[in-house]
């Protein structure tokens, strides 16, 4: 039985996104992710006319005649959500916690994709993989995918997204638009991110609080890590600390969009703000990428 609490807010979301997915992204998300590639069908017998650039030798030396491979559109993708749902998603000095943008996040994303007719699939992980939802189409699959994501009680509180990506891509055989959404402040994942952006179209959305780039002047503070339990006495009245603190933040953040620059992946960082401001920089996104696409980049 689902907890009532957790179908209203998945109404709600599916209220407060409609307008986002109906009238703002469903366009450009057709026209920046459609009909990007061919899809291996079936090997044929050669036939005066065909292209010899499609001639299958591997078949063809087996049999002793000529075959081709068939193509045919991808007209339908696979959209992978992965979310973290590590301690540190709990965290929020603003409106709303990470977790919850990440919900929203997926929501309107999930929505997008099942309007367009495409697959969603679901991966949620800690320093582990929590729970996965293979990939399907539906509304009442893409509801389903978002209650998971509300309702998500991890089992651990650190981060390994490099054992997401891997589990991936043992789960998916095909090509497919995988949406990572974390704050990425975890342990190196560079060994597993690569192969993943060579498979697959990644997109990192990286939620950003205000908080984590600069701290404010508040004196002594008893300071926790979220995810580790560690506590430590912080002078915050102290600029060089602050100045510390700000600096390794960026250097942090400056590792993860080298990452993403190196492997052509896209990158978008989603403040944790005011409700909504992740719009503007998914507008952002979808427009650099329509740029893109129109430059057959």
């Amino acid at each position: 039985m689902i907890p009532r609490e957790i179908l209203r807010k998945v109404k709600r979301l599916e209220i407060s996104t409609r307008h986002l997915v109906n009238d703002v992204f469903s366009g450009q998300y057709h026209s920046v992710f459609k009909g990007r590639g061919m899809e291996f069908n079936e090997v044929r017998q050669y036939q005066p006319g065909d292209d010899i650039r499609t001639i299958d030798w591997n078949v063809t030396a087996r049999t002793g005649e000529p075959y081709v491979k068939r193509y045919v559109e991808e007209r339908d993708l696979t959209v992978m959500l992965l979310v973290d749902l590590s301690r540190s998603q709990a965290f929020g000095t603003r409106s709303q916690l990470k977790s919850e943008v990440a919900a929203e996040l997926c929501a309107l994303l999930a929505f997008v994709a099942i309007q367009n007719h495409d697959r969603v699939g679901f991966l949620a992980f800690t320093d582990q993989v929590e729970r996965f939802i293979p990939p399907a189409k539906g509304r009442q699959h893409g509801l389903r995918v978002i209650r998971e994501v509300l309702a998500a009680t991890p089992a651990r509180v650190g981060t390994d997204i490099g054992a997401a990506l891997e589990q991936v891509g043992r789960v998916l055989k095909r090509r497919a638009i995988v949406f990572l959404i974390s704050d990425f402040i975890a342990p190196d994942f560079t060994q597993s991110f690569r192969p993943a952006a060579k498979r697959h179209d990644v997109v990192g959305m990286r939620l950003v609080d205000p908080r984590e780039r600069e701290l404010p002047a508040l004196g002594l503070c008893l300071v926790e890590h979220l995810e580790t339990g560690e506590r430590v006495w912080v002078d915050l009245s102290r600029k060089a600390v602050r100045t510390a603190y700000a600096r390794e933040a960026e250097s942090r953040a400056e590792r993860v969009r080298r990452l993403f620059t190196a492997t052509g992946s896209d990158l978008i960082e989603i403040p944790v703000a005011a409700d909504g401001a992740y719009v503007g920089p998914l507008i952002q996104f979808f427009r650099r990428r329509a740029a893109r696409a129109r430059q057959g980049r």
